[in-house]
């Protein structure tokens, strides 16, 4: 102690608190610092405890790890379209085949196909491109129950978390098709609609292919949401619904080329 009863500097923090460990950065008091192990002893003693795998900060490096796979997995793809439909839907279904109608189509414009990389519209999608010379996309999610990617995939990755799959659908698509689907279609539909309207991405066209499916969706966001004043004419103007591959390739076709020239 100095002659004022002031604790000396070297002793201050000690005197201030007794019960102080650090973790790295971490600073840890009371009873929180009573941790038995050290980080380095973690790491080196194979045979101690594993929970750590488990907890947050671990889960931060496993996402930064998929961001680093997907975009390096990624980076060199070519211009390339996103199409979504259903998983459950049967081959010899409509929608199957005019899945596979789309990914020829899109291949023979000159767009890769990128899918959720599963059964149903998206190994349609994967199928018809992979059959017309194209270069076929999937990317995977990790789910309760087996998948798997379908066998019409040039390039996959598999992905643990949504969020990161989401990213990599956007960054590295010109535009979305979205065939009849359930929860995912819905959610990634609306998730690329407001990307585009509050101008995180900029011109990307989204397609609704199948009428008589998508239609009371539009009906009901021209009635009930437009009309209501929740959105407004430019934004329903980012949908566009059609029957026709054709078409859907030409709204793509025409995006791109807009975006081409203003950049």
């Amino acid at each position: 102690m100095s002659e004022t009863g002031a604790p000396r500097p070297e002793q201050s923090r000690a005197a201030r608190h007794p019960q102080e460990k650090q973790r790295g950065p971490v600073v840890l008091r009371g009873l929180y610092r009573d941790e038995p192990t050290t980080t380095d002893q973690r790491l080196l003693d194979s045979r101690g405890p594993s929970d750590w795998v488990h907890t947050d900060p671990w889960r931060v490096l496993r996402i930064q790890a998929e961001f680093v796979e997907g975009f390096g997995g990624l980076a060199e793809v070519p211009r390339a379209v996103t199409v979504f439909g259903s998983a459950r839907t049967p081959r010899d279904h409509p929608e199957y085949q005019q899945g596979v109608v789309l990914g020829a189509a899109l291949a023979e414009a000159g767009y890769a196909v990128i899918t959720g990389g599963g059964p149903g519209v998206m190994e349609a999608a994967n199928r018809g491109c992979k059959d017309a010379g194209g270069f076929s996309i999937g990317l995977g999610i990790e789910l309760p129950f087996e998948q798997g990617l379908n066998d019409w995939v040039d390039l996959g990755i598999n992905f643990r978390y949504f969020f990161t799959r989401k990213t990599m659908f956007v960054k590295y698509s010109q535009a979305f098709v979205c065939l009849p689907g359930g929860f995912g279609t819905l959610d990634e539909l609306f998730e690329a609609l407001t990307l585009v309207q509050t101008k995180k991405v900029t011109k990307f066209p989204v397609v609704l292919l199948g009428s008589e499916y998508w239609g009371g969706l539009y009906d009901w966001i021209a009635d009930k949401v437009l009309g209501g004043g929740k959105v407004g004419e430019k934004d329903l103007a980012l949908l566009h619904v059609t029957d026709d591959v054709d078409d859907a390739v030409k709204v793509v076709h025409e995006a791109y080329r807009a975006w081409e020239e203003a950049h």
